[in-house]
């Protein structure tokens, strides 16, 4: 299924080339002039694209993984931005002349065209930029939405009437058939959705407080309906409707739940953030609008990891809970290791229900606790997790084991690279980059 949307991705992408290259007009236009206009409609069909790769359609998010889509997302959205710089210099240079790009007695359209360019930049750099500028996550979506409804808009119009490569049927049809896709996306995830999920909402029935800042909050479906299915070691989208002039905000959070409790779901939640800072004031009965499940780290999607490596940092140890709560439930004959790095002691979240899993006899499960600032008797591994605790904790390459790895990202990054000089190789190790 990957491949085919893969395919089918790259044909809408190239399908401007194609059809301008099937009814391209005859005349005297140079080889800079068509350049420029083959990349500018190509540019455009990325952009027309990049709603429905945002708009969280499951059976696009399935075969990869949120985290992979969104990524794309990103990465199609700069690389459209460096085509598109190429297309006003081409069109000069190709014979509409240097006034194009220096002079203001120019076309509406040639106006619109700077003022959309500039406004992809724009999105871009705040993209890139969001946390050295500042800019909350509810703010920079905010920006970005609206950024991107005017770029998509002007994009049409610019390009709708701004030459006479538009003018043929097949053109103008293509062109109208993109931008009815990009609305249709982008109408179901802003409104359509929304929609839905406000008709049946979550009920909070628990708010518990696991350290002196992580809370699980328990959600119950609707009167009368059951959890939706999903895998352990999936992830969410909770917006809480809080009473009390609480903020309402959505934010993505990993299940901590088992997916063999079908009477309510949990996300466990740490005090990282202005929203988050407000998480034990979660009171039962308030409301949530739930969207889910979305992910791959999970260990039942990787029916080849016979054994396991868990290692989690801090707050990354709610997907590992999911699957090991998940496999103790279905009694699943495994071995798994569990390296759990956290700052202090009173940090480590779960640490009495592992104790717990670990004294039974499924999952085979071995947690080994290391705190980076330890305090007096402390007896277990300490320090940070580096390439030789790795080493002496995981022992060498083993076969038919997955790797699953949730981190913070430089803990992550660091851990992933010792795998690899351990000789683990890419296709064992499974990972998330959580942080949209």
């Amino acid at each position: 299924m990957g491949a085919v949307l893969a395919a089918l991705y790259a044909i809408v992408a190239v399908s401007p080339l194609v059809v301008l290259a099937i009814i391209r007009l005859k005349g005297d236009m140079t080889l800079l002039h068509e350049t420029g206009t083959s990349i500018a409609f190509a540019a455009y069909a990325l952009i027309a694209l990049q709603p429905v790769l945002a708009s969280r359609w499951k059976w696009i998010e399935r075969p990869f993984g949120f985290d992979v889509v969104i990524r794309f997302h990103q990465y199609m959205g700069a690389f459209a931005v460096v085509v598109l710089l190429g297309h006003p210099p081409f069109m000069a240079w190709g014979g509409a002349g240097l006034g194009l790009l220096t002079s203001l007695a120019q076309p509406w359209y040639v106006w619109l065209g700077r003022s959309v360019l500039a406004l992809l930049i724009l999105l871009v750099l705040t993209s890139v930029f969001r946390e050295k500028l500042g800019m909350t996550f509810e703010r920079w979506r905010w920006t970005h939405n609206t950024l991107a409804v005017l770029i998509l808009s002007g994009a049409f119009v610019h390009s709708f009437f701004g030459g006479y490569d538009m003018w043929p049927v097949p053109m103008r049809g293509l062109w109208i058939a993109l931008l009815g896709l990009t609305i249709a996306a982008y109408v179901h995830h802003k409104a359509i959705k929304p929609k839905v999920l406000k008709r049946d909402p979550y009920t909070v029935v628990g708010v518990d407080q696991e350290t002196h800042n992580v809370w699980t909050v328990r959600l119950a479906p609707p009167e009368g309906q059951r959890v939706y299915d999903y895998h352990p070691g999936q992830f969410h989208f909770v917006t809480l409707q809080r009473s009390r002039d609480l903020p309402v905000e959505e934010h993505h959070w990993t299940i901590s739940s088992t997916p063999t409790s079908r009477e309510f779901i949990c996300s466990t939640i740490k005090e990282s953030g202005d929203y988050t800072a407000t998480i034990g004031q979660t009171r039962v009965g308030d409301t949530a609008l739930v969207e889910g499940p979305f992910g791959r780290f999970c260990y039942t999607l990787y029916p080849e990891d016979q054994k396991f490596v868990f290692i989690a940092g801090g707050i990354g140890i709610t997907p590992f809970m999911s699957m090991i709560r998940h496999m103790r439930d279905t009694e699943k004959e495994t071995d798994v290791l569990l390296l759990y790095a956290n700052r202090t002691e009173r940090d480590i979240v779960f640490k009495s229900e592992l104790a717990e899993i670990e004294s039974v006899s499924t999952p085979r499960l071995k947690v080994v606790h290391i705190i980076s600032k330890p305090e007096s008797g402390w007896k277990g591994e300490s320090g940070r997790l580096d390439f030789h605790k790795l080493v002496a904790l995981v022992g060498r390459k083993k076969e038919n084991t997955g790797y699953y790895v949730c981190a913070p990202p430089s803990m992550a990054y660091s851990v992933i690279r010792g795998l690899r000089a351990m000789g683990v190789p890419y296709t064992a190790i499974r990972t998330e980059r959580f942080a949209l």
